[in-house]
C-alpha cells in the first residue's frame, strides 16, 4: 500500500485512533518525532520522493517540493489554514489538498475567550508578582458590558460569540458571507468592517492568510480603533502588521494584545513585540488540546483514505484552485 508522511507534531502519542485507521488499511506511516510541527526543506527533500500522501503541519509545500514527489496524491493540512501550501500549483501536479475545518475550532475559541479575561484582569503579571514576593493588586475590567468585535465570522468566531453570550457582552461581527441565522440566534450584530474596528473594546481577528488579508490590520486600521482597546489574534500572523501593533502597544494607544500567531514562527527572541509589557504571546497553541488532536487526525486520515482509495474527499481545498 502507500507511504504516508506525517510532519504534524505529537502524532504518535495523541493520534492513536487515526494512526490505527491508516495502518489498518495497510499504509506505512513516516511520523515526525520532533515536538515542532514542521519539517525543513532539507528534511522534506530526503523523503518526499517515496510518499503517496502527507499530513502536514507548518512546513512549506511549494513547487520545488512537488517536483521531487512524483507519487504524491494528497496533502492533508493538520488543521484549517492552508497558506503554507501552494494549492494552485499542487493542483497542476495532480495533488489534492484537503484540510479539517471545524475540528479544532472549539479549542481556538476557548483560548480566545481566555485571552480576553487575561487582558482585562492581568492574571499572569499578578502571579509573577506573587512569585517575587509582591502583593500588588490590579484594578481590571469585566467582559460584561464590553463590545467585542469579531473580525471575520467563521467557525472559530461563531463559537467565540456563542461562549460570550453568557458574559453579557455586546458582540458585533463582520464577514464577506455572514451567517445571519447563527448571528441572530446568539444576538450578534452584523456590521461593516469599519464599524467592528471603530466600536470594539476588544477586537478579535478571525481571518485567513491570503494576499487580500496580508497586513490588513495595519497602522491606519489600528489608528481607527478605540484608544485603550485590546486586540486578539488567534488566526494568522500575516493578517496583522507586527511593527504597527508594537508601536501602538508601546505608545499606550492600545491597552493590550494577545497573540497566538505571528508573521514569523517561531517568533524571534529579539522581536520588539516581546519588549512590550502589555502583550501576551503563545506559540501557536490554539489548537493544542487532546480533543482537537483526535478530531483533526481522524478527519485528515479519512480524507487521505478517500483519495488513496479513489473516492472524493469531503474537504477538498483546491478543487477549483486557490487557498482558504
Amino acid at each position: 500500500m502507500g507511504k504516508i508522511l506525517i510532519t504534524a507534531s505529537h502524532y504518535h502519542e495523541l493520534c492513536a485512533d487515526a494512526r490505527e485507521l491508516l495502518e489498518s488499511r495497510g499504509h506505512e506511516l513516516m511520523i515526525n518525532e520532533s515536538a515542532l510541527p514542521y519539517y525543513t526543506f532539507q528534511q522534506l527533500a530526503e523523503v518526499v520522493g517515496n510518499i503517496d500522501a502527507a499530513v502536514v503541519g507548518l512546513d512549506e509545500w511549494t513547487e520545488e517540493v512537488f517536483r521531487m514527489a512524483p507519487r504524491l496524491k494528497v496533502i492533508a493540512k493538520f488543521g484549517v489554514g492552508t497558506d503554507n501550501i501552494d494549492c494552485d500549483t499542487a493542483k497542476e501536479y495532480g495533488i489534492k489538498v484537503i484540510n479539517a475545518p471545524g475540528q479544532n475550532s472549539n479549542a481556538v475559541a476557548e483560548l480566545t475567550v481566555g485571552f480576553m479575561i487575561q487582558l482585562l484582569r492581568n492574571i499572569l503579571p499578578l502571579y509573577e508578582g506573587i512569585r517575587q514576593g509582591q502583593w500588588v493588586r490590579y484594578i481590571g475590567g469585566e467582559l460584561k458590558g464590553k463590545t467585542v468585535g469579531l473580525f471575520g465570522f467563521g467557525a472559530v468566531a461563531k463559537l467565540v460569540a456563542k461562549k460570550l453570550s453568557s458574559f453579557e457582552t455586546e458582540v458585533i461581527a463582520c464577514d464577506l458571507h455572514p451567517d445571519s441565522e447563527y448571528a441572530k440566534k446568539y444576538n450578534v450584530g452584523l456590521v461593516s468592517a469599519e464599524e467592528v474596528v471603530e466600536r470594539s473594546d476588544i477586537l478579535s481577528v478571525h481571518l485567513p492568510a491570503t494576499s487580500a488579508t496580508y497586513h490588513l490590520v495595519d497602522k491606519a486600521m489600528i489608528s481607527k480603533m478605540k484608544r485603550g482597546a485590546c486586540m486578539i489574534n488567534c488566526a494568522r500572523g500575516a493578517v496583522v502588521d507586527t511593527e504597527a501593533l508594537t508601536e501602538a502597544l508601546k505608545s499606550g494607544y492600545l491597552a493590550g494584545a494577545a497573540l497566538d500567531a505571528f508573521e514569523t514562527e517561531p517568533l524571534p527572541a529579539d522581536s520588539l513585540l516581546l519588549t512590550c509589557d502589555n502583550v501576551i504571546c503563545t506559540p501557536h497553541t490554539g489548537a493544542e488540546t487532546y480533543e482537537a488532536y483526535r478530531n483533526v487526525s481522524l478527519c485528515t486520515a479519512q480524507g487521505i483514505l478517500d483519495v488513496l482509495e479513489g473516492r472524493e474527499p469531503l474537504y477538498w481545498v483546491n478543487r477549483t484552485g486557490g487557498t482558504i
